[in-house]
């Protein structure tokens, strides 16, 4: 695990909450899987767990004489978590990957349309100090495709709005620098005058997105914020994230020509493969660029 990295349990937590406010699971499943990973946590004895570790807790639950559809659930449980701790860069390898038991993957989440992605970012009321801070954030979201946890942390001397840059720090406390475009530029400006007004005290940095109470904007608020633009966009709340935010950028980008060792970089993916996902969602685009680029292909 990196230095600055989350603990497993609070990577846990971080898990349950991605269910809870992306999935839209119900209280009662996301509390089975609150035990379910629980339990898998006593059985490590507080040590990050490898293939070989997650074999044997696979053999404990099979030794326990569990109708076969507890055991399922438990290692549902286990096999969701760690690919979300993978794909949200929490974790560099999923130690589940290679159990004997068939998988199914966890879909991933559905990227926006570019007139609903456009709906949504223009939903907040400018006239509105709230609204103001609304626009600067979903802009920014867009624009850069920071995961929630990178934009939490961004601090004021993070961001150049003259450059159209933005340093974000990610998993391992590894910075990266990142454009934005005009939109988020404008927004991000609209929002300042307002942010120098509502800043309470030392609160650990300069934090560039606050709540009203002028204290940092956490994960929860940012959260909050997107869903109930969707609704003002007419979209449905419980499609729209955060990290759908984030996927939509690198799919719209992808869609629109970019390759994939820039959006790569941008997203701040430690391998190409991670990005090769966003190549997955639009069959009709790919057909149309082989279409034009493979000499073969009329």
């Amino acid at each position: 695990m990196s230095p600055g990295a989350l603990t497993l349990p609070e990577a846990i937590e971080e898990y349950l909450l991605a269910l809870d406010v992306e999935r839209g699971l119900s209280g009662n499943t996301i509390e089975a899987y609150r035990r379910d990973l629980a339990q898998y946590l006593d059985f490590l004895h507080g040590t990050e767990p490898d293939q070989s570790a997650v074999e044997r807790y696979v053999a404990h639950l099979r030794g326990k004489d569990l109708a076969s559809s507890t055991v399922g659930r438990k290692l549902a449980a286990i096999r969701g978590l760690h690919r979300f701790l993978v794909i949200e860069g929490l974790r560099q390898t999923d130690p589940t990957l290679l159990l004997e038991s068939p998988r199914r993957p966890e879909p991933f989440p559905k990227a926006l349309t570019i007139d609903e992605a456009i709906h949504l970012v223009e939903a907040p009321d400018i006239a509105t100090i709230k609204g103001r801070r609304d626009s600067a954030l979903l802009e920014f979201l867009y624009a850069t495709g920071a995961r929630v946890s990178e934009a939490v942390g961004v601090d004021i001397g993070h961001i150049d709005l003259e450059d159209k840059v933005v340093i974000v720090t990610g998993k391992g406390a590894k910075q990266r620098l990142v454009p934005i475009g005009g939109k988020a530029v404008t927004a991000v400006a609209r929002w300042l005058p307002d942010r120098l007004n509502l800043v309470r005290g030392s609160q650990g940095g300069d934090p560039l997105f606050l709540n009203l109470r002028g204290r940092r904007l956490s994960r929860q608020g940012m959260f909050d914020v997107v869903r109930a633009n969707a609704r003002k966009a007419g979209i449905q709340q419980e499609k729209v994230s955060p990290h759908v935010l984030r996927h939509s950028a690198a799919t719209h980008m992808v869609e629109a020509g970019a390759d994939l060792r820039t959006v790569q970089e941008i997203l701040g993916h430690a391998t190409i493969s991670t990005t090769q996902i966003y190549t997955k969602v639009s069959p009709a685009h790919l057909v149309e660029i082989y279409v034009q680029a493979h000499p073969r292909s009329k």
